[in-house]
């Protein structure tokens, strides 16, 4: 699977928008983990397959390059680390994380009406 640059179709879109190449990106299996995961602290590649629940070697090596090629990860003296731009993503996509808490909440209270 080809690397979804902004301004080239990707998967699901031939517009070449930036907004269809970062859904592309995060929908891909580990990719929004591994960005979680190199939020909270630089990680080797063993510490980070560890805290992506295992993981396989070859997918989270294919995760890394991608992030890499996009600039929202780099690799450096403590291993792997995000960029400005990918810590600025981050903070866009972690308020994610407690609305899907409330939403997980108000699914069960639907399904409890029923």
């Amino acid at each position: 699977m080809a690397i979804p640059f902004p301004g080239q179709p990707v998967r699901g879109s031939t517009t070449g928008k930036p907004l269809m190449a970062l859904i592309d990106l995060l929908g891909r299996t580990w990719a929004m983990g591994v960005v979680w995961q190199l939020s909270m602290q630089p990680r080797t590649f063993r510490n980070l397959q560890l805290a992506c629940d295992g993981i396989s070697p070859t997918l989270l090596n294919t995760r890394l390059k991608e992030l890499k090629a996009l600039y929202l990860v780099e690799s450096g003296e403590q291993g792997y680390c995000l960029t400005p731009k990918g810590r600025e993503l981050f903070e866009l996509i972690a308020p994610l994380g407690p609305w899907s808490l409330t939403w997980h909440q108000y699914i069960k209270e639907q399904s409890d009406d029923a």
